[in-house]
């Protein structure tokens, strides 16, 4: 089975190095839907078995667009385990000024995902956020077929965190592998219904008609 991670296509707070966790949602820059097809048109020979989808705008309207550039759409489903962080205070704050009010929790957040305390935001930690997103995987994993392959559209912190875990890498390390740019397409296989997961490709721009940007990644 293969699973296949796309990032939603950039937003004006991504633009603008604004935090947009599940309780922000600005709108899709107007280049985007262009890049999104671009996904599309590169994933477009696949034969998916299904779409799964954060339900927050940004990233259900990736799925879609993606979706209707396959030769072949496929049912599309959303399900709120796959929504980005809960960031509570950091939502909206430009990266500069949560830095300056939090340094602590921002820092572990950027850099020390096993020290990162989420309190002093109101937000959510790491392992929760694995624990959500990663039984999501295995009720996919355990519901298709072995020699399926599904795409999933998320958020680029929660799926640098879920796929990381998915891959055994420890806590501390969750960060090194460096961030994910949005449209990226990462790629998973798995040969025992999910037991373990090999990476086949990380962030994938190839088909994007630019190289990846600061503001593309988190």
């Amino acid at each position: 089975m293969k699973l296949y991670f796309v990032r939603h296509g950039k937003t004006e707070w991504n633009l603008e190095s604004r935090y947009q966790g599940s309780g922000g949602d600005s709108e899709l820059l107007p280049e985007s839907y262009q890049e999104m097809k671009m996904v599309g048109n590169y994933l477009k020979d696949i034969p998916f078995a299904h779409v799964y989808s954060s339900p927050i705008k940004r990233a259900r309207v990736t799925a879609t667009v993606i979706n209707d550039e396959l030769r072949h759409p496929v049912p599309l489903s959303l399900d709120n385990r796959l929504e980005e962080f809960r960031l509570g205070k950091f939502e909206g704050m430009k990266f500069t000024d949560a830095e300056a009010q939090y340094p602590e929790t921002f820092n572990d957040f950027r850099n020390h995902p096993d020290q990162y305390d989420p309190t002093p935001i109101g937000g959510e930690s790491f392992p929760d956020l694995i624990k959500r997103m990663r039984s999501k995987i295995s009720e996919i994993t355990a519901n298709f077929n072995g020699d399926d392959e599904i795409l999933i559209v998320s958020h680029g912190a929660a799926l640098n965190a879920l796929i990381n875990s998915l891959l055994g890498i420890p806590l501390q390390d969750l960060r090194k592998r460096g961030g994910l740019a949005n449209t990226s397409t990462t790629i998973l296989e798995t040969n025992d219904h999910g037991q373990s997961f090999k990476l086949l490709d990380w962030n994938d721009t190839s088909y994007l008609e630019h190289p990846v940007r600061d503001s593309d990644l988190v």
